[in-house]
């Protein structure tokens, strides 16, 4: 009997009872090393790790996004942000800027409160567009607006994917011989933030304060008279003042209230533990066992959460070992030499030079994430010449890699407002996206990273 209370057997047993369940592989692989684990002494905290550090560089991360692209499926199945949508159109009236100011605000929501990333933008943004037209909004300020929400939380805001970023920051900063606290991180990164606050402010009460009226929206203006141009939707307007929704069957309810416990359980587990592998799990099995989503609808959920995330999930795995392949080869130590002796000691142009090679690093990358490894391979040796204190050094990485996001093409920051803004055909990727992001972000964090390390 004690051979079948053995670890190893048991966790293959659980493992063999949930997949004849059609339990999804990769949620009965995790849960069967839990009982692993569990079974053989190990905390829930020392079982996570263990598994995370089995997995290589970066692997945490790249488990991390795929719970949470699962988790953002379950959000969109259960049509929560779709009712939503229905309530919130109603309330797109008023001064463009306040209208576009509450998107951001919302879309900073997908980072850290409900950490879905982009997964909202196909469902929320199509359905808005012929709101905005009305409204006669610039969709460049709705880019610059959804921008902003995919970027400042995470740099700023240690929950979500801002955990996962700054613990990205931290571990490599450590792995390069130059340790800083989780907790300081947030205080390195106030200043670019900030930086970046005041672009959005530009962009939206400066450089697309103007009314724009798009090509299919010129008949219904003419139709309508001033409904769009004076700032609100006029009364008939379709989707605006429509009839209220009906009220949602008793079991529609129920699902809504399920995943909202599964997201209040992925939020609180994080602040317990600081792990998102943990936290996003056990939000996802909340939601199985509750029956807000059926078991055996497993394998197309991960799949769908998979394919969201993964491609991101594999860049940040590459990218680790590309910082690794650098710092085998001795190819950092010579860099470092040689940009020492340019620099001559000026710890202002270091830190010029240290943004500009972060800029073109990650803009051809298109990820902060994934490209946090590559920097610090380069930056903590090189400010540890130069004698910048590890709050520079942090203030440095993450601005320099918060720059690979916004005005890249291949960022899904930028490939994400695009994808929904763009469902009629009439939004530019490059020049409606990609170059109002790169001038009205890059340029502030470009600014705040040199002035952050000049001063911390």
């Amino acid at each position: 009997m004690s051979d079948l209370l053995n670890p190893v057997v048991l966790s293959v047993l659980v493992l063999a009872v949930l997949s004849l369940a059609r339990v999804n592989v990769v949620i009965a692989l995790l849960l069967s090393a839990l009982v692993a684990g569990l079974a053989g002494g190990l905390s829930v905290e020392e079982t996570a790790a263990t598994l995370v550090d089995g997995l290589g560089g970066q692997g945490e991360t790249a488990l991390s996004y795929i719970l949470l692209g699962t988790l953002a499926v379950m959000v969109s199945r259960s049509g929560l942000t779709e009712r939503l949508i229905r309530r919130t159109l109603p309330l797109l009236r008023g001064p463009r800027a306040v209208v576009l100011f509450a998107i951001a605000g919302l879309a900073s929501l997908s980072q850290n409160l409900v950490p879905v990333h982009i997964a909202f933008i196909p469902i929320l943004i199509p359905p808005l567009l012929s709101a905005f037209d009305r409204l006669r909004i610039d969709r460049r300020a709705v880019a610059a607006a959804l921008t902003f929400g995919l970027k400042a939380p995470y740099l700023l805001v240690p929950l979500g994917f801002g955990l996962i970023f700054q613990g990205i920051i931290a571990d490599e900063m450590a792995a390069h011989g130059m340790a800083i606290d989780l907790a300081r991180i947030p205080l390195a990164m106030a200043i670019p933030v900030g930086g970046m606050v005041v672009g959005l402010a530009v962009a939206i009460l400066i450089s697309y304060r103007r009314p724009r009226l798009y090509a299919s929206a010129a008949v219904e203006a003419r139709a309508g008279g001033r409904a769009g141009a004076g700032g609100g939707a006029s009364e008939t307007d379709d989707g605006a003042d429509g009839a209220a929704e009906p009220a949602a069957p008793t079991g529609r309810r129920r699902g809504d209230v399920v995943v909202l416990l599964g997201l209040a359980t992925t939020l609180v587990l994080q602040l317990v533990y600081g792990s998102l592998v943990i936290a996003a799990l056990a939000g996802i099995l909340v939601i199985f066992l509750l029956r807000g989503e059926s078991w055996r609808d497993g394998d197309p959920i991960i799949d769908r959460g998979v394919a969201m995330m993964g491609t991101i999930a594999f860049i940040m795995l590459i990218a680790s070992g590309y910082a690794q392949v650098l710092t085998e080869t001795g190819a950092v130590e010579s860099l470092v030499a040689a940009a020492g002796e340019w620099i001559g000691g000026s710890r202002l142009v270091a830190a010029m030079l240290m943004m500009l090679v972060g800029m073109l690093v990650t803009m051809g990358i298109g990820t902060s994430f994934g490209t946090v490894p590559v920097l610090a391979a380069i930056f903590v040796p090189l400010a540890a010449s130069l004698g910048f204190s590890p709050l520079a050094t942090a203030a440095l990485i993450g601005a320099a890699a918060g720059i690979g996001d916004a005005g890249s093409p291949a960022s899904d920051s930028t490939l994400g407002p695009t994808s929904g803004l763009n469902a009629d055909g009439r939004h530019h990727h490059i020049w409606d996206t990609c170059v109002p992001t790169f001038l009205h972000y890059n340029i502030p964090l470009f600014i705040g990273g040199v002035v952050a390390a000049m001063v911390l």
